[in-house]
């Protein structure tokens, strides 16, 4: 594996080590009330007085696609790329999204900007009819320089406990349905950046638009879809991919006793994605670990239901399927397609 990521600055090695540490001091105490979450994407704690429910809460930021938002001084679009992600770590939990809290911070407060960037959380609240409840506004001089700021947000939702996905239903023989990324989405842009100058941003690239678009482009949402696939077929599992790829965050939703086979031909990778791969020289497994690859979203439904899933929403596909595993196989394996 290359360290072109390293290289840019970010460490995947030290996040993980971070977040064993988070483990081990979380296991030292635990409320009553608190459920396991399936694969860490959101947070469950029984909802107080009825054990038939639990809260489903997560918290994310939009990473540094914000050093590029900043330059362009385009805002209008990062705070729904940060209600839509959020949204997606509640849904792997299968919970439906009830409010939601913002969290900006400034080096100095531009009204005008400051109101863009909150409205785009606005927008993507009231499409998933979840409330913007409130947030905090913080001018920061000397932690972030005057044109630079942070976003960040808190997002709570709610599910029948008897709905939550469990990964122990997934067998081998299921299919695995893929929800495309429109590019992106909220990962990778410190790779990006470093292989992708600045003065290129308003280059074209790919069909009509700049490099600036491609990167920019808004982080899907995939409630509708997955609500339209369940009420067709049974989901066992789901995983929405961000940092980590598809060979870190599909095997937090599995069981320890299957592993999940992609074929990289069954879907398209965007052209950002390509271009950077291609820039970086990223090598098979860190191209599918720091990036989405196409990816945004996936799902374990029975095959024979799999034809129907893909039928009620156009954009769904078949890419792979899952198997037995043996000892200490790799729980994800991406066969590529020929180049």
């Amino acid at each position: 594996m290359s360290d072109a990521y390293a290289r840019s600055g970010v460490d995947i090695g030290a996040g993980n080590e971070a977040v064993s540490r988070y483990k081990t001091l979380l296991r030292q105490w635990r409320h009553p009330s608190q459920l396991d979450a399936v694969g860490g994407f959101a947070g469950l704690f029984r909802l107080p007085g009825d054990d038939s429910r639990a809260l489903v809460a997560s918290a994310d930021g939009v990473g540094t696609k914000l050093l590029i938002a900043a330059a362009l001084q385009c805002y209008d679009d990062v705070g729904a790329d940060l209600v839509n992600h959020c949204v997606n770590d509640l849904l792997v939990q299968n919970a439906t999204p009830l409010f939601f809290l913002d969290y900006l911070a400034v080096g100095r407060l531009n009204p005008d900007v400051a109101a863009r960037i909150v409205g785009g959380c606005a927008r993507a609240c009231a499409a998933h009819t979840c409330a913007l409840l409130g947030g905090e506004t913080a001018e920061m001089p000397g932690v972030y320089a005057d044109d630079h700021f942070d976003l960040a947000g808190t997002i709570v939702g709610v599910v029948a406990v008897n709905e939550i996905p469990d990964p122990a239903k997934v067998v081998p023989g299921d299919a695995i349905i893929a929800l495309p990324a429109a590019g992106m989405h909220t990962n990778g842009y410190s790779l990006a950046r470093a292989f992708i100058p600045s003065q290129e941003w308003a280059q074209p690239f790919g069909l009509g638009g700049t490099y600036a678009d491609a990167l920019l482009a808004e982080h899907s949402s995939y409630y509708e879809s997955v609500r339209a696939i369940q009420s067709v077929a049974r989901v066992k599992a789901m995983a929405h991919i961000t940092g980590g790829g598809l060979l870190e965050n599909v095997p937090r939703t599995l069981p320890e006793n299957v592993k999940a086979i992609f074929e990289q031909s069954r879907w398209e990778v965007p052209a950002i994605q390509r271009e950077l791969v291609r820039r970086a020289g990223l090598a098979h497994e860190e191209r599918y670990r720091t990036l989405n690859m196409g990816i945004g979203f996936t799902l374990v439904v029975p095959l024979n239901e799999a034809m129907r899933a893909v039928g009620a929403v156009p954009r769904a596909k078949v890419v792979g399927w899952i198997e037995g595993r043996n000892g200490d196989e790799s729980q994800v394996i991406v066969h590529p397609a020929r180049e």
